[in-house]
Order: C-alpha cells, then structure tokens, then sequence
C-alpha cells in the first residue's frame, strides 16, 4: 500500500483500520524508506444517539498496551457478531459458512464488509452492494446490533495513547447541535473531506468545524481494489491538503503538552 501510495504521488497517507493496527509498523518502515509520511491509526465504532459513529484514532501509539487490549476485545465482539450473522442467512437460505468469511477476513478484524464479499463470492448476491442492502443492512434480516462503547470512552483511550479523535464520514449526520455534543465528548476533529460527502456537505462540515474549534480531516476511505460503491475512491483518488495534516500535528502537540501540564498540575 505504501508503495502504490508513493507510485500514486502521495506524500502522506494515514493507515486506520477497523480495530486493529497490525500494519502500522511494517508502513511505518515502508514510508521511512520511501520518503513517505505514514500517520499511525485506527478506525474505532462508538454509540451515539443515532446508531454507530466511526472514530478514527490519529497518531495512536500502536504498542501501547492499553490499546491493544481494548482492540482485541472489540476483535473478538466482532468474530461473535459475524457468527451470528452467518446463522441469520444460514436460516434463510443463503449457502454461505463462517469459514467463508473468516477466511475473506483473513488477520483483519471481522465485519460485515467481509460478510459481503463472502456472500458475493457464494454467488447470493450480485455485488457488495446488493449484499448490504438485501441482508446486511440496518433493518435488514441479517443485521446483527454491534455492542458499543460510549463516544467518551472512545476518545478517552485515543488521547490516553497519544492519538487525536476525528469523527469519519459524517454527511448529513454533522449537524452544528450534534458536533458540539460530541466535542464535548472529547472529539478532536471532522472527517470533511470523504468520497460521500458533496461539495455542499463538506462546505458546511467545514463551517461547522472552524465554528467549533475543531481540525479537518479527508480520506479517500480505500479498502483495496474492490468495487464497494461511491462511499470509498481508489488509492489517491481524493485530494487531500497535506496542510490539513500540519495543522492536525500542530494540534496533537498541543494537545500533548496540556496533558503533561494538567498531569504536573494534578499528581497523576
């Protein structure tokens, strides 16, 4: 990836995947060779009033122990969510086994992306899109409810490792009420910039968050070279300010530095 990233002439590239850093460090050293900035992270689910908000954890310290406990457990809550959801197309019919997504899923950490193309690989569905909106879905007959934590615990453990807290892919949702609530929550900063958002979305993320005093973020949302809709663009196929990423660094180092100040200042 960082390769192909470098090749594609990006100078910068964030690796978040859904709960768990297991490449971090091997893109770490791919982009320190290549001359390529790689920004280590993690994308991570947390409840809000209306469902599921992705979170994606900036500059988290991959080797801290606190993370890694917190990912395997929301890794193993995720193998437990997609059995139940191969035992849901299981009883309608659908010819599909565990062992089909597990072995889609491979390392990575098991969600209904992999259910997808286990189904469309099984020939029950057309396409991932098909797959979502047939079984996948929310309000569909194979959705299975993810068990979340709170947006505070989330943003708690990404600042406690080093890392800012981003809200990813908001669209409609980033409402000025609702990114205020969940600044207070402890977010850092909006994903403004996503392949599903339109002009007219980002420009009004984009006031929201100036308003707020939160970063701005954007991301192609890449996961491989698989056809997955208008949600996600190939690999440096949105342009992203790399200033975005300055100012994002500027405010982790203030960030850090009124951790250490409020740590002296308390004791802990």
């Amino acid at each position: 990836m960082v390769r192909r990233a470098r090749a594609a002439g990006l100078v910068a590239i964030a690796l978040t995947d859904h709960d768990s850093t297991a490449g971090v460090a091997d893109a770490a050293a791919a982009g320190a060779a290549l001359g390529l900035r790689v920004v280590p992270g993690c994308e991570l689910s947390a409840r809000v009033a209306w469902g599921e908000l992705h979170v994606l954890g900036y500059f988290v310290d991959p080797g801290d122990a606190r993370l890694q406990a917190f990912l395997e457990s929301t890794r193993a809550a995720r193998r437990r969510r997609g059995a139940q959801m191969v035992t849901r197309l299981q009883a309608l019919g659908v010819p599909i086994a565990l062992e089909d997504v597990t072995r889609v899923a491979g390392s990575g950490a098991l969600g209904r992306p992999h259910v997808a193309r286990a189904l469309v690989a099984a020939g029950a569905t057309a396409d991932f899109d098909e797959a979502f909106t047939r079984f996948l879905g929310r309000g569909r007959p194979a959705f299975v409810e993810k068990p979340l934590p709170a947006l505070g615990e989330i943003t708690a453990l990404v600042h406690a490792v080093g890392g800012l807290a981003v809200a990813a892919h908001l669209g409609e949702r980033g409402s000025a009420a609702e990114l205020r609530r969940f600044r207070d929550a402890g977010l850092d900063g909006v994903e403004v910039r996503h392949p599903s958002h339109t002009a007219a979305v980002e420009a009004r993320l984009t006031r929201v968050a100036r308003a707020l005093d939160l970063a701005v973020s954007g991301g192609s949302d890449w996961h491989g070279d698989r056809t997955l809709g208008a949600s996600h663009a190939p690999l440096g196929g949105l342009d992203v300010p790399v200033e975005w990423l300055d100012a994002l660094e500027r405010r982790r180092a203030t960030t850090s530095q009124a951790d250490v100040a409020r740590e002296r200042h308390t004791g802990t």
